[in-house]
């Protein structure tokens, strides 16, 4: 009775180190390449075969070492035939380095059968009972009268569990209504690719994308002016610092799965060029329930309102872009509060209070989260006092020089003369509170070069005044 208790512990063991390394093993990807003629077009100097080479074998070299690849090439034996769609590399037992091999040896010659050579993918999972992430690259519409989309529709009906990709390179607008329609139908996206760079890019997204993923739990909806347009949302994990996670919204709704936590997301359009990039402030995610953001780029407004001791004050204003620290927006208050339209996002706010010396005149109020058609009101309340600083000897007012200091780096901050007139003896100083070591110098008259120097605390609203007889 103890061995079989020992049996049956070990097999228990086993078989729960089983199920975790064929969880962690990650589902297969199959490419199906374009191999049709006209992949000898010419694009940056290149073919778009050596292209598509190129970038393909990148993607599939930075793939996790445990990930199942197999290979589909159509229209690279015979030029007529539309059936001319083979298994480069099985995908049950295909390596890294038999996919590039296997690139590096096709040479584009035939037709595009797109909707064959996904129905041979098909029914190779269908056999084989495998669920997988097919990645369809082509640089043309269908050439032998199928419809793709009808294929993906028929075997998700059926039950077949895959998610497709499908990457148009160098496609013409009005070519992709089908594709489109594939990868919808699919679960997965369709990605528009114009260069080399660009396809980069898209195998990046659409590999990292896989049918292992779960549910998408945020979804995205670019627009402006009312109007969809076509933006890459890259999610920043606030608290996990993962590493980001990038969708596409293709002017519709787009879906992505974020692990729970909080997120900055970058909007960048691709679309519009004069439309700059805006950054959307804590978003959170669950995996109970999906959160939608539309992401306009319509412009929003910070109003900004300067006051010393409570009553509105001129003051210089900077908008800062968050990220780079550029300047978007900048103006004066003349002791109002004014508005400044910028693109929605995160910004910080530099005022800078005028006819105010001291040690605290400029004050930056950090992250204003600015919202599409909405006005977001910041304001600062500059502290201030005065001082009243005269200088006289026997014989009457005298003229000199008035020097403040920052009590703690002896930095002077503001300085002036007092002349002998009643009009400007003693000369008035508004500065913001604190400390100050205070030097006055006689410049004319018997006390000529004597100086007095001594140290003020002043607060908020209090006149402070000093006459110096030498």
């Amino acid at each position: 009775m103890k061995q079989l208790a020992i049996t049956l512990l070990l097999f228990s063991i086993i078989f729960q180190v089983n199920a975790q390394e064929k969880q962690e093993t990650p589902s297969p990807i199959i490419f199906i390449y374009d191999a049709s003629g006209s992949m000898w077009g010419q694009m940056q100097g290149k073919t778009k075969m050596e292209i598509a080479a190129d970038v393909l074998t990148t993607s599939v070299n930075n793939l996790p070492e445990n990930q199942k690849i197999g290979l589909v090439a159509y229209g690279h034996r015979k030029k007529g035939d539309c059936t001319d769609v083979e298994f480069l590399v099985d995908v049950e037992n295909g390596t890294k380095s038999e996919v590039n091999q296997s690139i590096k040896k096709i040479k584009p010659l035939g037709k595009t059968p797109l909707a064959y050579s996904a129905l041979q993918v098909i029914n190779k999972l269908r056999t084989t009972k495998l669920k997988a992430t097919i990645i369809l690259v082509t640089d043309g519409i269908e050439s032998c009268g199928g419809n793709i989309c009808d294929v993906i529709k028929n075997a998700k009906e059926e039950g077949i569990d895959f998610k497709l990709h499908i990457i148009g390179f160098g496609l013409k607008e009005g070519e992709t209504q089908e594709l489109k329609c594939a990868a919808e139908a699919g679960d997965g996206n369709y990605y528009d690719a114009a260069d080399a760079g660009g396809l980069g890019d898209v195998l990046e997204e659409a590999t990292a994308t896989t049918i292992d993923d779960p549910e998408g739990n945020v979804s995205v909806y670019a627009v402006k002016n009312g109007v969809a347009i076509d933006a890459i949302v890259k999610a920043y994990d606030i608290i996990g610092k993962r590493k980001p996670i990038s969708v596409r919204t293709y002017q519709d709704t787009a879906y992505f799965y974020l692990p729970p936590s909080k997120y900055n997301f970058e909007v960048t359009p691709l679309e519009n060029s004069d439309v700059a990039m805006v950054t959307v402030a804590n978003i959170e995610s669950f995996d109970e329930k999906i959160t939608h953001k539309t992401i306009s780029f319509d412009g929003g407004k910070i109003q900004v309102t300067a006051t010393n001791n409570g009553e509105g004050w001129d003051a210089t204003v900077h908008v800062l872009e968050k990220k780079a620290g550029k300047t978007i927006a900048k103006g004066r208050t003349y002791g109002r509060s004014p508005e400044y339209e910028v693109n929605p996002g995160v910004y910080d706010v530099k005022i800078k209070i005028l006819k105010i010396n001291g040690l605290d005149i400029e004050y930056t109020i950090e992250d204003v989260n600015v919202i599409a058609n909405k006005v977001i009101s910041v304001e600062h309340n500059f502290k201030t006092g005065t001082v009243m600083i005269g200088a006289k000897d026997s014989e009457g007012l005298i003229d000199a020089t008035v020097y403040f200091y920052e009590i703690n780096t002896n930095k002077n901050v503001t300085g002036g003369r007092t002349y002998s007139s009643n009009t400007s003896n003693p000369k008035k100083f508004i500065l913001t509170t604190g400390i100050y070591k205070v030097v006055v110098k006689s410049i004319k008259g018997a006390s000529q070069g004597q100086k007095e120097t001594y140290t003020i605390t002043l607060k908020e609203g209090e006149t402070i005044e000093k006459i110096k007889t030498f």
